[in-house]
Formats: C-alpha cells, sequence, structure tokens
C-alpha cells in the first residue's frame, strides 16, 4: 500500500498464476460492458438504442454485402494487428503503424502512377511487395533512433506518423495529382493489372484477405513454434534473462519494428490495391491505431486477434449504417472503440491482480 493511500481502500496486488478461463473471458466481459456503456450514452443523447444496436450490431451479418465488407475491413485492421502484437509481446511498443500504412501506400503506387500504361500480372504483386518494403524502412527510422541514441520509440513512431502524412499530402497537391481529377488531392486510378483480383464476384472483397490469413497462421508458428519468437517473448517477460542468455535487446527492437513496418506497409498496399484503386488523402481511416485496440482485445495472441479484427470491423461497418439510420454521429462510433480498449484492459487488470482489503489494526488490550 502506498504511503498516500487512506487506510481503509483496497490495494491491488498480483496473482500468483491468473486464470485462463478468465483471461478468455476477459475481451468477451469487455465487449458486453462497452456496449452497455455505449447504449447508455446514446439514449443520453435521444437516440433510439434498439435502433442503435440493430444498425451497428445486427445489419452487418443480414446481408452477404453487408458482411463481405466487414471481412474487407477486418483485412488490414487484421494484417496490422499482427504485426504489431509480435513487438508488443517483446515489450516493443511500435504505435507508428498509421504512418507506416501509409508509407506502404505510397511506395505501392509509385508502379501504376510512374507506369500508367504497364500491363501484366506482375504489377499487383510488385505493389505489394514494394509497399511491405516500404512500411518497413519507415519502421526502420524507428528502430534506429532507438537503439543507436535510446530515444523513446512510442514517440518517435507518433511523430513519424505525422511526417507521413505531410508527405502524402505533398505528393497528392504536387507531383502525384491527376491533372484530370478536377483538382481533387488524389493520384491517377490505376489499371486494370495494379488491382488485387476479386476473391468472390459481386463484392469489393480480394484476394489479400486470403494472404492476410496466411499471414496470422505464419505469426502463430513464429511466435509459438520458432527459436525466434521464443526469444523475443523472452526478451519482452524477462528481460534481464535474456541478456544473461545472450539475446540482445537492440536486435529484438530492430526485428519487432521492421515486422511491424512489414505488416502495416503490406495493408497500405492492398488498400490502394484493392477498394481505392488510387492514392488518396484519405487512405487510412485510422487503421493504424485501431489496429492497436484489435491486438491488446485479442489478447496479442495470433488467434484472438482474428477475432477481435473481426469484431472491430463489426464496429467500422456497423458504425457507417448507425450513422445513417439512427442518426448517429461518427465521433460516438470512435467513443465506442475507445471504451471497448479500456473496459478490456479494466478487466485483464483484475485477471492479473485481486483487490486486497486491508485488515483492521488489533488492539492491545489497556
Amino acid at each position: 500500500m502506498s504511503a498516500w493511500s487512506p487506510a481503509f481502500l483496497p490495494t491491488l496486488v498480483r496473482r500468483e498464476r491468473a486464470s485462463l478461463v478468465a483471461a478468455f473471458l476477459a475481451p468477451v466481459i469487455a465487449l458486453g460492458g462497452a456496449i452497455v456503456l455505449n447504449l447508455g450514452l446514446y439514449i443520453l443523447m435521444g437516440r433510439d438504442p434498439v435502433a442503435v444496436v440493430h444498425a451497428m450490431l445486427l445489419e452487418p451479418f443480414l446481408s452477404w454485402a453487408s458482411f463481405s465488407e466487414v471481412l474487407l475491413k477486418a483485412g488490414p485492421l487484421l494484417l496490422i494487428a499482427q504485426g504489431l502484437a509480435i513487438g508488443f509481446r517483446a515489450k516493443v511498443f511500435n504505435i507508428g503503424a498509421e504512418g507506416q500504412f501509409i508509407l506502404g501506400a505510397i511506395f505501392a503506387s509509385a508502379i501504376p502512377v510512374w507506369f500508367p500504361q504497364a500491363t501484366g500480372q506482375w504489377i499487383w504483386p510488385a505493389m505489394l511487395l514494394l509497399g511491405a518494403i516500404g512500411g518497413a524502412l519507415w519502421a526502420s527510422l524507428t528502430a534506429f533512433w532507438r537503439v543507436r541514441l535510446n530515444a523513446n520509440e512510442i514517440l518517435v513512431s507518433l511523430m513519424l506518423s505525422l511526417v507521413a502524412v505531410q508527405l502524402l499530402n505533398y505528393l497528392l497537391l504536387g507531383p502525384w495529382k491527376d491533372p484530370n481529377g478536377f483538382n481533387f488531392p488524389q493520384s491517377v486510378m490505376f489499371q486494370y493489372d495494379a488491382m488485387v483480383p476479386t476473391l468472390i464476384a459481386g463484392t469489393r472483397l480480394n484476394l489479400s484477405f486470403l494472404i492476410t490469413l496466411a499471414l496470422s497462421v505464419a505469426a502463430w508458428v513464429f511466435m509459438q513454434k520458432s527459436f525466434i519468437g521464443y526469444r523475443l517473448q523472452v526478451g519482452g517477460l524477462a528481460p534481464r534473462a535474456a541478456g544473461y542468455a545472450g539475446f540482445r535487446e537492440g536486435w529484438a527492437i530492430w526485428l519487432s519494428l521492421l515486422i511491424g513496418g512489414f505488416a502495416a506497409g503490406l495493408a497500405g498496399a492492398a488498400e490502394v490495391a484493392g477498394p481505392l484503386g488510387q492514392l488518396q488523402r484519405s487512405i487510412s481511416s485510422g487503421y493504424g491505431y485501431a489496429a492497436i485496440i484489435v491486438a491488446y482485445l485479442g489478447g496479442l495472441h495470433p488467434l484472438g486477434i482474428i477475432v477481435s479484427a473481426l469484431v472491430m470491423a463489426v464496429i467500422y461497418i456497423g458504425g457507417d449504417n448507425a450513422m445513417v439510420s439512427a442518426n448517429l454521429p461518427i465521433a460516438a462510433v470512435r467513443v465506442f472503440q475507445g471504451s471497448l480498449l479500456l473496459a478490456y484492459l479494466v478487466a485483464i487488470a483484475f485477471v492479473r491482480y485481486r483487490l486486497e482489503w486491508p485488515r483492521p489494526a488489533h488492539r492491545s488490550p489497556s
């Protein structure tokens, strides 16, 4: 108990062993708590809670067209979150996935922007690869500053995201601006061979979703079955023990940030080569930040992240529906996302800790 705490207040005491059942139920309880909390908020705003629940949580599942949009939205969230979770488990906190996503989109767009007449099935795979490299290169700036200058990777990666936005603005308002785009800040429309093939006819869902699922399996194998993944986890859980075992901290920082940047850059490339078909200023709808919530809501486990990415995608698509049919402001959707993370952090805290109430002091007999 801290010195400033009143004697009658409980303290948090770490449990010797966290319950696996409780850890599994924590995201479920957090989701339920966030729903109840936000329904109360919608009632105070004068909105019909039944209409909001129907639009936000049910409509995304009522038609294949709506559910395909959920899967499309889940793709970048899932891919970025898988990359971030590897670093988070190694205690390397990459908060700049938004900027790495944007750089991936920029690198991928270079091919159709510079070679608009090019044809061939090589174009879209090359765009995905180039985008992944771009994201990794942007993340390498954070790794360099962290390892060589001991700068905080949270601040550096976050600030670099702001730089990435300005670089995007410069390109779309300058050299990459479509001359026939009616003065809109956007690039030319990409040619057919620069688009990722559609996965299911009649929907916008494309082949990048299967790539994301395959990489999610690869992330599970990497973290659970490989020696390198084991070294990263040991470095995060017990850095001193990792140092005694010869596991270098700098190596873990570089690898974690490069993996996160690679995943975010690949997601950015898939976005411009998929549903958008051009580079726009609105390329990222906050995917890089929402993926942090997805990673933690999934317990930083590759399989749990798949489920949490679908949940977050439902909130995105359902929130769009609720803005139209229930007159819900966009800020309310963002509050839902934030409250979901807050509820999860509270729930997981009680999985790892317990409340201990102070015992009454025994008075000595007079």
